[in-house]
């Protein structure tokens, strides 16, 4: 008898481990969809604070369109200031789970592959990895989510759970999340290193439903050893305005017109 009472609490402690690793997968993927549309075109002030305080500020356009697979596609371009306006960026999924990406210069005047060694490396001085610049798009099957906890962030009841990739040479270790019980917001993210120790912290805030999506004015990541952190104030989103498919592509970074 006592081998069939233990046998049945771990078996009840096994599916209610399960359960919660689907209840969590779940709550992702629908935090993950409140900004789902066809297509995204911001732009955006991104204010970059040094240690000592000082900031300096750049002006960016940034347009996104999955392709026909459904893969996801993101440009970002530099509008000001001079020093790296006409700067181009191009980041695209494949099949893998990781991402293309290409940089366009102004001062070399042509376009350069990232590397798979530089995908963890700063983002043109700001706090975000090149990796960073895609993981909002980031498949939610390519990591295993658990509930930790719940508890309540700046008044929100909040689901805690944690992201850790399936394949050992994703950047982080882990993610844990915090997102609104009631609505899906993510409001909080820390990204933990390989060793464990805590990288980074993204901020999200000022949501705003924009074309029936909801969407975060303000997104702060924090370099928690540097004491910098890099701020993007959404000045400008569209949702689902057409964008032509040669926008994706390195001919449109050396020349920055679509074709």
């Amino acid at each position: 008898m006592k081998r069939v009472v233990v046998l049945t609490a771990m078996l009840t402690a096994f599916t209610l481990a399960v359960g919660a690793q689907e209840s969590a997968a779940e709550i992702m993927e629908r935090a993950k969809g409140l900004r789902a549309a066809q297509t995204m075109s911001t732009r955006s002030r991104m204010v970059i604070t040094a240690r000592d305080g000082s900031t300096t500020e750049r002006m960016i356009d940034q347009y996104a369109k999955d392709d026909a697979r459904g893969n996801a596609r993101a440009i970002i371009v530099f509008q000001s200031p001079a020093t790296v306006r006409g700067t181009r960026f191009l980041t695209m999924d494949n099949a893998s789970g990781k991402s293309d990406q290409w940089i366009y210069l102004p001062a070399i005047g042509k376009v350069r592959r990232i590397a798979a060694s530089e995908s963890g490396g700063n983002f043109m001085g700001t706090d975000f990895s090149y990796d960073d610049m895609s993981m909002m798009d980031r498949d939610t099957g390519l990591d295993t989510h658990t509930v930790l906890r719940e508890e309540s962030f700046n008044g929100a009841a909040c689901y805690v759970i944690q992201s850790a990739p399936l394949a050992e040479d994703y950047q982080y270790s882990k993610t844990v999340s915090w997102i609104d019980k009631a609505n899906y917001r993510v409001y909080k993210s820390e990204l933990y290193n390989r060793r464990g120790a805590l990288l980074k912290v993204m901020e999200m805030s000022g949501y705003t439903t924009v074309q029936g999506h909801d969407t975060p004015a303000e997104t702060r990541v924090s370099t928690v050893a540097a004491g910098t952190s890099t701020t993007i104030y959404m000045d400008i989103i569209k949702y689902d305005d057409p964008i032509p498919e040669s926008v994706f592509t390195t001919a449109y970074l050396e020349t920055g017109r679509a074709r």
